[in-house]
This record gives C-alpha cells, sequence and structure tokens, in this order.
C-alpha cells in the first residue's frame, strides 16, 4: 500500500530542508526525498565549503598584514590537508545538525532520487529500489548545477566547477577562472591567499556586472593590488591543454587574441535548475527555470517550487524564505513572497554586501534619488582594524528621505547588512537612521555618518 503525506519535499537544501522543517511545525505529515547530502549545495558544495577556506584565506592575510604592524612570526606554512579536513569536519556537522532537526520533527527521509508523477505521487529510486508514496502537497526544491557553457576544446580539458574545486588534491601553482560573478570572484580571494597566481576572465566590463558600480570598482582595485589579474570584457574562443598545463585562448574587446596558461581551470559562469524531477509534469517555465507565481505555486494545482530551481535570486535565504512560503501554502495558510528586502553577501576579501536597489537600478526605474557614501578610511574601528579599505552606500528616495538601498563594502559587511534591511523591511528614512545610536568605535557607525550626512544634504536642498 501507497505511504500518504500530506507534504512531500523533493529536495534536501536551503529551500527543501527549511519548508519541511516549518511544514512539520505546522502539524502536516510530512516527508522529504534527498538523494545525496543533506544541506544541498550550500552546505556540501557552497556556502559553507567556500566560507571555510575564505576564512583561512582571511587569517593568512591577517598574519601577512601584521608583519607591518611588529607582529612577526617567522615563515608560514600551509597544510592544505588540514584545511580541507576542517572544512569538511564543519559540512559533517551541520549535516548531523539537519538530519536530527528532521528527526526531531518527526519527518520521514527518503534518501533516492525523487520524480513527480503527477500531483499527487512520487516515485523514489535508489540504486536497487523504488517506492512510490502519495501527497496532498508536493514542494520541488532540487536546486540547481553548475552550468558549463560550449566552449569549443572544454570536453578535453580537465577542469574543476565549484562541484569539484574542493576536492582538488594540492594547492595549484597558477589557476585560470572563467567568470567574474560571485563565485569566480570568491575563488579568485582564496587561491590569492594560498600564494597561487590567479587570473579571472570575464565577459563582461568588469567583474561583479550584477552588483553596484563603485562596489565592483573597489574590489577590482584591491584584488589587484594583491596580484589578481582581472582580464574583463574578454571572450574565451577555445581552450587546450598539453602536459597538464592548460591554455585558454582569448579575444579582448577590441579583436586581439592572447593566451592565458595554468595548470588548474575553474569554470564558473552560472548555474542550470535541475528540472528532471518534474518532466512527467509538463509545467510552465520561465526560461529554463520553472515559473511559480508569489505564493511558490506552480501552474499545476498543489505542486510548489522553490530555490535554484525558480531562478531568481539563487541565495540559499532567498530558498529558505521561499520554502516558507510555499510550507504555508500548501497547508492552507496564505502567504506570499517579497523580494523587495533581500540581502545580497559576496564573501571576496574584501566583503560586498547589499540590499534593495543599486543606485543604477534606482535611476533607470526613473526614481528621484539621492546618494551618500561613507568611507572606511574616516572610521576609527576601520583604521585601527588595519581594514579601511571599503565604504557604505545609501541610497535614498528624494522627497521623503525613505531607504531604498544600501551598498556597503569591507571587512566583515555581510554582518553588517542587516541593520539596513531592517530599516528597509519597516520603510525607515535617512532621517531616522541618523537619530539611532550606535556604539563607538564600531564600523556599523559608517551606516549612521552616511545617514547623518544624507539628512544635512536634505535640509539644504542639495
Amino acid at each position: 500500500m501507497t505511504k500518504q503525506y500530506e507534504i512531500v519535499v523533493v529536495g534536501g537544501g536551503p529551500g527543501g530542508y527549511v519548508a519541511a522543517l516549518h511544514a512539520a511545525k505546522l502539524g502536516k505529515k510530512t516527508a522529504l526525498i534527498e538523494p545525496d547530502f543533506l544541506g544541498g549545495t550550500c552546505l556540501n558544495r557552497g556556502c559553507i565549503p567556500s566560507k571555510t577556506l575564505l576564512k583561512h584565506a582571511e587569517i593568512i592575510e591577517s598574519i601577512e598584514k601584521a608583519k607591518d604592524w611588529g607582529i612577526e612570526t617567522g615563515s608560514l606554512t600551509l597544510s592544505f590537508d588540514k584545511m580541507k579536513k576542517r572544512k569538511d569536519d564543519v559540512i559533517e556537522r551541520l549535516r548531523g545538525g539537519i538530519a536530527f532537526l528532521l528527526k526531531q520533527g518527526k519527518i520521514d527521509v527518503y534518501q533516492g532520487y525523487g520524480s513527480v508523477q503527477d500531483s499527487s505521487l512520487v516515485v523514489v529510486k535508489t540504486a536497487s529500489t523504488e517506492e512510490t508514496i502519495g501527497a496532498e502537497k508536493i514542494i520541488v526544491a532540487t536546486g540547481s548545477t553548475p552550468a558549463v557553457p560550449p566552449i569549443p576544446g572544454l570536453d578535453t580539458v580537465q577542469f574543476d566547477t565549484s562541484d569539484t574545486i574542493f576536492d582538488i588534491a594540492d594547492i595549484p601553482k597558477s589557476v585560470v577562472i572563467i567568470g567574474g560573478g560571485v563565485i569566480g570572484m570568491e575563488f579568485a580571494c582564496i587561491f590569492s591567499s594560498l600564494k597561487v597566481e590567479v587570473t579571472v576572465v570575464e565577459a563582461a566590463d568588469r567583474v561583479l556586472p550584477t552588483e553596484d558600480a563603485d562596489a565592483a570598482k573597489l574590489l577590482t582595485r584591491v584584488l589587484k593590488k594583491k596580484g589578481i589579474k582581472l582580464q574583463t570584457s574578454v571572450k574565451v574562443q577555445s581552450v587546450s591543454e598539453a602536459n597538464g598545463i592548460k591554455t585558454v585562448i582569448c579575444v579582448d574587446s577590441k579583436g586581439k587574441e592572447f593566451s592565458v596558461e595554468a595548470d588548474t581551470l575553474l569554470v564558473s559562469t552560472g548555474r542550470r535548475p535541475n528540472v528532471s524531477a518534474t518532466h512527467s509534469l509538463n509545467l510552465k517555465a520561465n526560461g529554463p527555470f520553472i515559473e511559480v507565481n508569489e505564493k511558490m505555486e506552480t501552474s499545476l494545482a498543489n505542486v510548489y517550487a522553490v530555490g535554484d530551481v525558480i531562478g531568481g535570486w539563487q541565495l540559499a535565504h532567498a530558498a529558505s524564505a521561499e520554502g516558507v512560503v510555499a510550507a504555508n501554502n500548501a497547508a492552507g495558510i496564505p502567504d506570499t513572497m517579497d523580494y523587495k528586502v533581500m540581502p545580497r553577501c559576496t564573501y571576496t576579501l574584501p566583503e560586498i554586501a547589499g540590499v534593495g536597489l543599486t543606485e543604477a537600478e534606482a535611476k533607470k526605474q526613473n526614481i528621484d534619488v539621492r546618494v551618500e557614501k561613507f568611507d572606511f578610511a574616516g572610521n576609527g574601528k576601520a583604521l585601527t582594524s588595519g581594514e579601511s579599505e571599503g565604504f557604505t552606500k545609501v541610497i535614498y528616495e528624494a522627497k521623503y528621505g525613505e531607504m531604498i538601498g544600501v551598498v556597503m563594502v569591507g571587512s566583515h559587511v555581510t554582518e553588517m547588512i542587516s541593520e539596513a534591511s531592517a530599516f528597509m523591511y519597516l520603510e525607515g528614512t535617512v532621517e531616522e537612521a541618523a537619530k539611532m545610536v550606535h556604539p563607538h568605535p564600531t564600523v556599523s557607525e559608517t551606516f549612521f555618518e552616511a545617514a547623518v550626512n544624507s539628512v544635512d544634504k536634505l535640509r539644504k536642498g542639495l
């Protein structure tokens, strides 16, 4: 007899397991299907392993910087094996935490590939078995995998993606990264701190082409100082390999051909959705992604979708928020997804964090905006920490001073952006932010200082 559930979640990443946990809290009999490790890409091949290694990179850079402060450690030695072990230990601990929460929530976990047959049946396949389970509501959270572009010669070359780069045996001498987006730039910082010769090749006219232009400009300047080579407005023509050395043939914006060589090649040109679990459903699509409405409903009744499989932000915290909305609606509690205040973080060194509209996006929407930027060079805590490269930029509507966007660049700004998110969520103004007392000395004072300067200009009619 087919086992029946009120809600079945397909996919155990941050969208799926959060949806399952929330559904269980609402008293629904819930099942979760995952073919790989719990936690999805974020925990196992993305956010957590990369941030663990980035912490190592930060420590290495701090030790190097401390030499100028009179703190000398002698020659620095690196154990890549120990670094990888720590990364694996962190992943294992978090996997165990998710498994514990699912068990505590009395959620049945199926280890296998979930294939949705219709709006009420899901087939779970393993290497040796096949089982069908019933569902009143289904939430699809199958995530995404690295997209590999059709570059001539790539199929004959050994290359890595963000899924495989953590498995390399040794620190390479050199690496070419195709793609200067968030993933590519984070890995550029990791490898650079490990004394690897890094070259980034990006088709757009700047790295991080979807982020604030000033933020990308500052990051470019800092990374070039570190010796990272950034080749922008460049198209990759072909790749080849001989004696373990990869050669990437490129053409710049003027049509001039040149080549870049390295012993490791990392391809980070975006991600594609995993939609094989829903092939039988003929769901309405949004390009390659599953189309959903603000309730996370697909075109088929009782089937919801969240996370990377629907496109959009493709961020772990966005997927989790979508999972909660989907679970609420599947449980009969009306809810809608609001993306207006969705923080975005890039864990480079220095970090970049933002929320709301960028300056360019606001102007494109013909909003009458004002912008105020406060540099970390004028902040006491940033100077004492030796981390004065950065700024806080406040973007606000001219008439009433309502904040519509904030961008931060600098050390640990991903921990600071939530204050700006809270102000925007509550429709706060720069005047209100300027009245909020901040502790001194802190880097968060830059948010306060930018607000104070904004209010001064509004009063002067500037």
